[in-house]
């Protein structure tokens, strides 16, 4: 046959002149990818130069993915390579989204050492709708600021969102569940309870004295810079600069806020925020809080 037909290839030479398996190539064959121009007395399956170049087609859009259904849809001309790219880009995506969160909650669980039903948890936050996830922020938002007569709160509200971008970082999803875990807290959410009503102003009077350390982050900076000097909080130069900072203020009021923040983890919480916003966080503003803390404690015995 081959000597009557000597323009025509036998699967095996086809497989020799394409580099790849007899296995592969019937396969192909059988599902319609690649189908024999025609067959040998024997019934052997026959192909030509053109089926070289079929052949070549079919591995290079299997290389890059696509489905032996699409390939042959795309070789009979039911649809294109350009449609069928497109909607394979799609899919795609949506997989390196879900690698993403993979990656993010195995690599969370491996610092944490988490056990297997952390593991789970996690994942499961991990993976939440953004409907999901909106409806865990909005009740703990009602809860721990829900009926607090600010203006000033309310204005923060409207604007306050936690959300996960469309394509989120590995950072911004391991922050995610970490805040998720936080926020779903019924003892967190009472300390920061507690903290946002000693910071929210009574009606008819100005604001609580120290309502304006977690916001005001030059009272930060100042004590950052006063750290930095070695001034200790115990000491002499400390009273100047809680003198200077809250002047004829209520210090114990100024410290009870203080004190409910730190409890209450806000400095933790605010960063967190920052991270899965995607955000640049300011520093790490703990230690300049617990000086501050310490310095008014100090004054308050003196």
């Amino acid at each position: 046959m081959d000597d009557e037909r000597p323009d025509v290839l036998t699967i095996g030479q086809l497989a020799h002149r394409t580099g790849l398996s007899v296995r592969t190539l019937r396969f192909w064959s059988d599902e319609g990818a690649v189908p024999p121009v025609a067959r040998s007395a024997g019934g052997y399956r026959l192909y030509d130069a053109e089926s070289v170049a079929r052949v070549e087609l079919v591995r290079t859009l299997r290389e890059l993915g696509l489905g032996l259904g699409d390939v042959c849809r795309v070789l009979s001309g039911r649809t294109t390579v350009a449609e069928v790219a497109d909607a394979h880009v799609a899919a795609l995506d949506a997989q390196i989204r879900s690698l993403k969160v993979s990656r993010a909650v195995l690599s969370t669980v491996a610092k944490r050492g988490s056990t297997v039903e952390e593991t789970a948890l996690m994942n499961r936050l991990a993976r939440l709708s953004a409907a999901e996830r909106k409806q865990i922020i909005d009740e703990f938002k009602e809860e721990v600021f829900g009926g607090l007569d600010d203006p000033r709160l309310r204005d923060r509200l409207r604007t306050f969102s936690i959300e996960l971008p469309d394509e989120p970082t590995p950072e911004q999803v391991d922050a995610w569940i970490e805040l998720a875990e936080l926020v779903r807290d019924p003892g967190f959410r009472a300390r920061l309870r507690t903290w946002m009503e000693l910071n929210t102003p009574v009606p008819g009077q100005g604001r609580p004295p120290g309502a304006s350390i977690w916001w005001a982050r030059q009272v930060v900076q100042t004590v950052a810079e006063v750290r930095k000097g070695g001034i200790a909080p115990e000491g002499p130069a400390a009273a100047e600069v809680l003198s200077e900072l809250f002047g004829d203020a209520d210090r114990a009021a100024v410290l009870r806020s203080l004190e409910a923040g730190i409890e209450a983890g806000a400095e933790h919480y605010r960063r967190l925020v920052a991270r899965v916003r995607g955000q640049d966080a300011s520093p790490d503003a703990t230690e300049e809080l617990e000086w501050l803390a310490r310095a008014l404690r100090t004054a308050d015995q003196a």
